[in-house]
This record gives C-alpha cells, sequence and structure tokens, in this order.
C-alpha cells in the first residue's frame, strides 16, 4: 500500500525520539532529518516539507515538551497532528442541499478511475447514509464508458441514466435533471468526459455542463499512483472549474504517497474519498486522523470496525463467538470463521489497521495463507456433521476417506486438527478470563511465548 515506505521510516524515527530519557537540540535536530528525508523520498512536495518541518520543530523545542515527563511521545503527537493538518484535520463530506436534489460532477484525466470512483460514491451514499442516487453517463469519448457505468450501476441496484453516445453529454446532463425530479432521487451524480491530460476542448465541455447542472460538488479524481503530478493536476482543475474535492484512487498500490500529503497542503481542496482497492465496496469517506494514524503506524481500529460491520454477518459472527467463549468450540465454528475473514479481504490489509502490527503486515505471504485457508475449509466441506461437531472420531479410516475427498493429505488433516486445538484453548481461555476477570494463561495459545513490544505507539 501507498505510504508504507514512509511508514517505516517514520516509525524508525520517531523510536529512536522516545527513546531518550531527555529532549536536546542535537537529538531533536537529528530526528528532523530522518522525518525530513522520509518525507522527501515519499515525493512530498519540497515547500510541503519545509513547512511541516518547520512546524514541528518551533512545536517540539517549546518549555512545555522539553520539561515533560515523557517528551518523546509528546514529538510523536506533535508529528502527528501536523501530518492530519496537512491532510484536512476533519472529513469533508458532499455538500448536500437541505432540500431538493444535490448534484455532483465528477472530473478528472482518462485513466484515474473515474467511472468506477462514480458508482463506488453512489454506492457509499446509499448504503452508509440513505440516499437515493442517479447516475447520469456524460462521459461519451472513451468507448465502452456508458456500457461501464451501465454493469456498475446493476451491481449496486443504482439506476443510470442515459441517452446513448449521439446525444451530446450537455443535453444529456440537462434531461437526467428533469428525469431525477419526476423520480424522486435526491442525488444526481454526473460522469464525465475525461482526456488523456487537460485541453480546452474538455474544459470547455466541463464548464458548459457545470453551468447547466450547478454542482454542489465537484469532484476530481486523482491516481495516488502519480506523485507530485497530483498537485499539478489538481490545481489545473481547480483554477478553471473550482473543484470542491478530491477523490483519490489506487492508493491500495505501492506508490510512494507524497502527493497525497501535499494536494491540500498547495491547493486547499480537501480530499473527501479514498480508493483502497478494486472492488466496488473499497471506496470510503476519506478521515485525516485515521490516515494519519496509518502513516504513523498506528493502525486504524475505527476503520477495521467498521469493514467488520459493513462486510460480515454481524448476527452469525456473535452467535459463533457465543459459542466459543462459552467453549463450544467445533469445526462448524472454524469454518465459518475462515468465511467471515474471506470478507474481510487480505490479512495483510486487516493487519495494518491493528495499533502495533502494521510492522508485520509485509511479511505475510498473502498468498500461501489463502491457499492454506482454502485446504482447510475443503477439509472442513469433506467431513460429515458428525466429524465436525467431534472431531476426536477421526481415526486414520476417516482421516483416509476426508483426504481423497478434499484433494489433500492426511498430515494436512493433523494440521488443521492441530490449529483447531489451539484456537479452542485460546477461546475457552478468554472465555473464563470474561466471566471470571482473570488473565488467560498464554501457554499452548499459540505455540509460543508472544514477544514483549518495545516500541509500545500510543493513541492520542
Amino acid at each position: 500500500m501507498a505510504f508504507e515506505s514512509l511508514t517505516n521510516r517514520l516509525s524508525k524515527a520517531l523510536k529512536n525520539i522516545t527513546g531518550k530519557g531527555k529532549l536536546t537540540e542535537a537529538n531533536m535536530n537529528e530526528m528532523l532529518r530522518e522525518v525530513r528525508m522520509s518525507l522527501l523520498e515519499a515525493d512530498v512536495n519540497y515547500r510541503v516539507v519545509k513547512d511541516f518541518i518547520e512546524h514541528v520543530k518551533i512545536k517540539a523545542m517549546g518549555v512545555e515538551v522539553m520539561s515533560s515527563l515523557n517528551p518523546g511521545q509528546m514529538v510523536v503527537k506533535i508529528v502527528h497532528d501536523e501530518i492530519v493538518e496537512l491532510l484536512g484535520t476533519q472529513e469533508q463530506g458532499l455538500n448536500y442541499k437541505t432540500a431538493g436534489i444535490t448534484t455532483v460532477m465528477m472530473v478528472g484525466l482518462q485513466g484515474t478511475g473515474k467511472t468506477t470512483a462514480a458508482a463506488k460514491i453512489a454506492n457509499v451514499i446509499r448504503k452508509k447514509q440513505s440516499r437515493k442516487p442517479l447516475l447520469v453517463a456524460c462521459d461519451l469519448i472513451r468507448p465502452a464508458a456508458v456500457e461501464q457505468l451501465k454493469t456498475l450501476g446493476a451491481s449496486i441496484d443504482v439506476e443510470v441514466f442515459s441517452l446513448g453516445i449521439e446525444t451530446p453529454a450537455l443535453t444529456t446532463a440537462k434531461k437526467a435533471l428533469e428525469y431525477a425530479q419526476e423520480q424522486g432521487y435526491d442525488t444526481v451524480i454526473f460522469d464525465t468526459a475525461g482526456r488523456l491530460h487537460i485541453d480546452e476542448e474538455l474544459m470547455q465541455e466541463l464548464a458548459d455542463i457545470k453551468a447547466a447542472v450547478h454542482p454542489d460538488d465537484i469532484l476530481l479524481t486523482v491516481d495516488a499512483m502519480t506523485g507530485q503530478d497530483i498537485v499539478n493536476v489538481a490545481q489545473s482543475f481547480h483554477d478553471q472549474l473550482a473543484v470542491t474535492g478530491l477523490v483519490l484512487t489506487k492508493l491500495d498500490g505501492d506508490a510512494r504517497g507524497g502527493g497525497v500529503l501535499s494536494v491540500r497542503a498547495i491547493t486547499q481542496v480537501p480530499v473527501k474519498f479514498v480508493g483502497l482497492g478494486e472492488k466496488i465496496d473499497d471506496l470510503d469517506i476519506f478521515y485525516p486522523e485515521r490516515m494519519a494514524d496509518r502513516i504513523l503506524g498506528m493502525g486504524d481500529i475505527m476503520t477495521l470496525v467498521e469493514q467488520a460491520q459493513d462486510k460480515m454477518d454481524m448476527e452469525v459472527s456473535q452467535k459463533s463467538a457465543k459459542r466459543m467463549m462459552s467453549g463450544q468450540f467445533t469445526l462448524e465454528d472454524m469454518l465459518e470463521q475462515f468465511r467471515q475473514l474471506k470478507k474481510m479481504g487480505s490479512l495483510g490489509g486487516m493487519m495494518k489497521l491493528i495499533p502495533g502490527m502494521s510492522q508485520m503486515a509485509g511479511k505475510i505471504d498473502e498468498a500461501k495463507t489463502d491457499k492454506q485457508m482454502k485446504m482447510f475449509e475443503a477439509i472442513i466441506l469433506s467431513m460429515t456433521k458428525e466429524e465436525r461437531q467431534n472431531p476426536d472420531i477421526l481415526k486414520a479410516s476417516r482421516k483416509n476417506r476426508i483426504a481423497a475427498g478434499s484433494g489433500t493429505k492426511v498430515s494436512d488433516i493433523n494440521q488443521l486438527i492441530n490449529r483447531y486445538e489451539k484456537t479452542k484453548v485460546a477461546m475457552k481461555q478468554m472465555g473464563a478470563m470474561a466471566n471470571g476477570g482473570k488473565m488467560p494463561n498464554m501457554k499452548g495459545m499459540a505455540g509460543s511465548k508472544p514477544k514483549k513490544n518495545k516500541f509500545r505507539t500510543r493513541r492520542f
């Protein structure tokens, strides 16, 4: 994911300063040099880096910080707060009208994921904000853009308005507003045409549509992979259209992420939505403080909880959890765990959202883990109901039958049973702790003694 290298370097720089018993100008300057180099290598704009370092230094060298009991942690908080300041201090939602139809124009260059982002935003506001959106196909330049939007709209149960590629985009936009009024839609999202580069013809078409629909929001889609070009593109569109927000796409890629940290500071256009994958659900409202937490390796528990609520069957999960905590943990429960985890996405992606676990996320072999989970699932599905409920009856003959039915080996079945037994012990001890207030005995829960985390990151 973007920021991975930046996260690692910043964590190292801040870890060094938190290990100092006393702050001095010398060790402070050493830390600031590391932070400066980290930001520059992440492709953050030089002027933004210069201002950022100056602000941190002024606050960090203050009397209150230098004389505090834990000056290192105070510095971490200052760096965290300055990153939040760069990103926008608070989330910026859509500018909904108090009455009438809210109109949103999607603009951007070709290849930035504009059409997909339009559908993803419609999906977010329909599911999370109870809006009734209408998508409008005004991108008549790119081949198949209209059909792509219709396909995406059908997948999220959102209607797409189109008059075909022969009708001018401006006419389509005007007719769409009339249709939305008749059908009772409260939000209309216009997917406009893009170009490979900014030109006069593109801007004139966008200006004409803007004059006709009077958008409450003009959202510019920018690709996180393009680095500092994000700033140049955003500034050009903003100068000519007065952009009200940015939609960042492909933030799950291996981009250095510096453009994201630079764009708001330079253009003063807030990031409103962020895309973290290709699936239709992989876009959400942008929360600056949560992103700052993730950049500093502090995790993002709120996002993890929201993803669980959105993607997991909470009723099934709660029933399963209650059974496990009471010691009634079967292979059927384990199968349900695997299925719920798959809905959440990659294990590495989830670990990055857990405080203190981001460093370990990159060490996970996602392909190997996914393959093993599928193998375990096949093994359990090859068992009878009695075998899933009572694995103790799994003797040699039964294991041979299950291995043949699932296309695995008896050693794979033994590995699953071993994992199951350890999980069962862990759940039983957690249940005992919850009921009696005692700490669980860690021995045997994971096969090894957990290591103490030397650098414990705090939330502020």
